[in-house]
């Protein structure tokens, strides 16, 4: 399993140019394409290249590792962003959040003209939730009615707990909700609901936001595209 995440993590790393702003995922496959980019920097292989890390955790990686960083209000363009998943349905949408930065990863990934998702071949599934639970963020005050709220959606519903057994809290400070749907019958239609729901700060549904899908098997990877029509709509309703 980390030999594939490994050559997700190089192959993802291979598809970034000196001068880049890379968005860096949390995670521990994303954590192996930092490594990856930093050893190309310490090389002379990649330039001019300045990282904006989507948690704290990823943000101490980075610099330990000599990688310069920027931030979202300095550059409010990411031209790649390498991140992993949870799950990956067949069109590349995906359940993120599992290592609670769900919130600051969804932000890059809308802010990039890229985004590579690296996962190893444990995380695609036919409907997502079959697996693996949506993390939902949600403000501290009122929690309960937030757990309430998406029980009736139809979840299972769990406060992520620290190994001590303390809320677990985001970057934020928020707590996360890991809410076991089952598979999803309409991923869009869920993600509405959680959108509309005032408490909910974000939600582990990342729809129509991934670029570049690789899948490190034992045979290789396999590396699966679609277009982003978001940018280009957004683009051109800037330009108008």
């Amino acid at each position: 399993m980390e030999s594939q995440k490994r050559a997700a993590a190089r192959y993802a790393v291979s598809l970034v140019r000196s001068g880049m702003v890379v968005g860096l995922g949390a995670g521990s496959t994303a954590a192996y394409a930092v490594q990856a980019i930093a050893a190309k920097l310490k090389h002379g292989e990649l330039r001019d290249i300045v990282g904006i890390p989507c948690s704290g955790e990823v943000e101490a990686l980075a610099r330990r590792l000599g990688i310069p960083l920027t931030t979202l209000e300095e550059c409010h363009t990411i031209d790649l962003t390498i991140d992993g998943a949870d799950e990956v349905d067949p069109e590349l949408n995906l359940i993120k959040g599992g290592g609670g930065a769900l919130l600051h990863e969804k932000i890059v990934a809308e802010a990039s003209r890229r985004e590579v998702i690296i996962v190893d071949a444990s995380k695609p599934t036919q409907r997502l939730g079959t697996h693996q639970p949506v993390p939902v963020e949600v403000v501290p005050f009122g929690w309960s009615s937030q757990r309430g709220f998406v029980e009736r959606l139809g979840a299972r519903v769990s406060l992520r707990q620290t190994h001590g057994g303390q809320p677990f809290r985001t970057d934020q400070g928020n707590f996360i909700l890991d809410c076991a749907f089952g598979p999803i019958a309409n991923a869009t239609a869920l993600a509405r609901e959680l959108d509309a729901r005032t408490g909910i700060v974000e939600h582990g549904l990342f729809l129509k936001l991934v670029s570049d899908l690789l899948v490190a098997t034992d045979q290789g990877v396999k590396h699966t595209t679609r277009p982003l029509e978001r940018h280009l709509s957004e683009s051109t309703a800037l330009e108008a």
